[in-house]
């Protein structure tokens, strides 16, 4: 797999709580340098994003985030008002508490409602690996499949780990044909990223994957510096 087409895979991503609008707007000009899948920002930024990259770049943003507890209704709302600003794809995290207490209809009809609004807008399930046993990873590659979404993802990067290659193997395992899953938190090199796409992930949530790349465009143009002496 060549470059260009690891970072089509890509959702460059910055969800940190300090992240400033002029930060924002760097993940958002390496997107598009990068051709990255999307830029994944925080709800309160859709807007400006989508004005500021207008259809140069798809627009991500997540729902009930990191927690996954908010109430159904705050999450189909919070998806309503991140589409009427523009998002293109919606990222969610369920509710764990939920899904540790075996309340998987709550779980379907949570997913459901927010594909409902979301149409033909790309929804990904994040279902925070991490926090989950085997049996309950099966189980939502189970539930993502049965209510219709377009994704199931790994993680928020938020929790006390991120994906790992097990996971992946087991959802490309579990979930249905129309099923396309994400690899998100802790991919730390090229390396790492060429392997979760090996193992059936389509899209990978990071932003370490352009700041390898400029660093080593960095270490290039040094290395030029230093011979022309």
């Amino acid at each position: 797999m060549n470059r260009e087409e690891l970072f089509h895979a890509v959702d460059h991503t910055l969800l940190t709580q300090q992240a400033t609008w002029s930060e924002i707007q760097q993940i958002c000009d390496d997107a598009i340098k990068y051709g990255a899948a999307s830029v994944c920002i925080p709800p309160s930024y859709v807007a400006a994003v989508r004005e500021y990259v207008g259809e140069r770049m798809k627009v991500c943003t997540v729902i009930g985030f990191p927690n996954g507890y908010n109430t159904t209704a705050t999450k189909v709302f919070e998806t309503e008002d991140a589409l009427e600003n523009g998002a293109d794809e919606i990222d969610m995290v369920i509710n764990i508490g939920d899904l540790k207490d075996r309340r998987y209809d709550r779980i379907l009809e949570e997913i459901r409602s927010i594909k409902s609004v979301c149409g033909d807008h790309i929804l990904k399930v994040i279902i925070e690996t991490c926090l989950l046993t085997e049996e309950e990873k099966i189980r939502m590659c189970q539930l993502v499949t049965k209510a219709g979404a377009d994704f199931i993802k790994t993680s928020t990067g938020f929790s006390k780990a991120g994906a790992t290659f097990e996971d992946i193997t087991l959802f490309r395992g579990h979930v249905g044909p129309k099923v396309k899953i994400k690899a998100a938190g802790g991919i730390a090199s090229f390396e790492d990223a060429e392997r979760f796409i090996e193992l059936g992930a389509q899209r990978l949530g990071t932003s370490r994957m352009v700041k390898l790349a400029k660093a080593e465009e960095e270490d290039g143009k040094k290395d030029i510096d230093q011979g022309s002496y």
